[in-house]
């Protein structure tokens, strides 16, 4: 479902800069960076249903982002963080989650750090909630509720932020 709102004006948008594949790929690499040089492995054993855990939380992250992009497109909005919302989607994995993307790289790095038994990558993971929130996700709910009105508002009270 979408709803239509005020028309977005030439310099309405969440943010001008895209930080969410910028926070993701720069928390993989600090990730990475620290395995290598400071291993802190994880704590959990190393067995077939802790590798099936993390094969699942990849692969529902991987179906969650793909689902909530082809909502988006479907829907005509934009899929990049730094674009203009033409569309207020409630529909699709937006139905429960605002942020379905941003849960799907989260769900990521807690299956890298399963696969690599790296604790940086659950670091990494918190990193880059807490940064994606304070850097994407509270300037595009103020953006939304300003665009879309009522409607946000609405939608903001029957759905999550995160889980």
């Amino acid at each position: 479902m979408t709803f239509e709102g005020t028309p977005p004006q030439a310099d309405d948008r969440a943010n001008s800069f895209p930080w969410p594949p910028v926070l993701f790929a720069g928390v993989i690499g600090v990730g990475w960076l620290l395995t290598r040089h400071f291993p802190l492995t994880w704590p959990g054993t190393d067995d077939w249903p802790a590798r099936i855990i993390g094969l699942g939380f990849g692969a529902a992250g991987i179906a969650l982002s793909l689902a909530a992009i082809v909502t988006l497109r479907r829907l005509g909005t934009t899929v990049m963080p730094d674009g203009r919302s033409t569309a207020l989607v409630t529909s699709g994995p937006y139905v429960r989650f605002r942020n379905p993307i941003y849960l799907g790289e989260v769900l990521l790095l807690l299956s890298v750090a399963e696969i690599t038994k790296s604790f940086w990558y659950v670091a990494a993971a918190a990193l880059f909630a807490l940064l994606v929130t304070r850097l994407q996700i509270l300037p595009e709910e103020r953006y939304l509720e300003r665009r879309f009105g009522n409607a946000y508002l609405d939608y903001k009270a029957h759905s999550r932020r995160w889980v």
